[in-house]
């Protein structure tokens, strides 16, 4: 049996970018919906329909996206599923960087209590500019309270 040695290691106390051992971060969002499936805090009054995008948050330039996890603590309505991603805040999408509205999951079970890892294919992407955090939401309409809290794990890479 043959040892085989990657050649090119990177130096293990840069490995989370410009800031060894302090760049992680862990941005959180949550969203909330009301008894009538509105969102909390919302612009709109309206419940959630399938096909409605929730603009969550915003995700500053400069990170790394590594990982997300999403926490369904209060399940959405009966069939909703969602696709979780990010648009660019001033809606203009970015050639080297395309905005993604399913990177961070797609076709996500939001009707159970749930802990969801990111499962997607996606390498690391480092965002150019500023974005807005989405669920889109897909199978039926929310019709009920729901609370859910999305993780976005990236580094700080700063802004080129």
């Amino acid at each position: 049996m043959a040892t085989i040695t990657k050649l090119g290691l990177q130096n293990p106390s840069n490995r989370l970018g410009a800031a060894p051992y302090g760049n992680l971060t862990a941005f959180r969002y949550l969203l909330k919906t009301n008894a009538s499936g509105a969102v909390v805090d919302g612009d709109l009054a309206a419940a959630v329909a399938s096909g409605d995008t929730v603009k969550v948050g915003i995700l500053p330039p400069g990170f790394s996206f590594v990982d997300s996890e999403i926490v369904i603590k209060t399940a959405m309505s009966a069939s909703v599923t969602a696709k979780v991603g990010f648009a660019y805040a001033d809606g203009v999408d970015s050639v080297a960087v395309p905005q993604d509205d399913d990177y961070f999951g797609a076709a996500l079970v939001m009707s159970s209590a749930a802990r969801l890892r990111n499962a997607t294919a996606n390498t690391s992407v480092t965002l150019p500019k500023e974005a807005w955090l989405t669920l889109t939401t897909g199978g039926a309409a929310n019709a009920k309270a729901s609370e859910i809290e999305i993780i976005v794990f990236a580094i700080n890479e700063g802004v080129a």
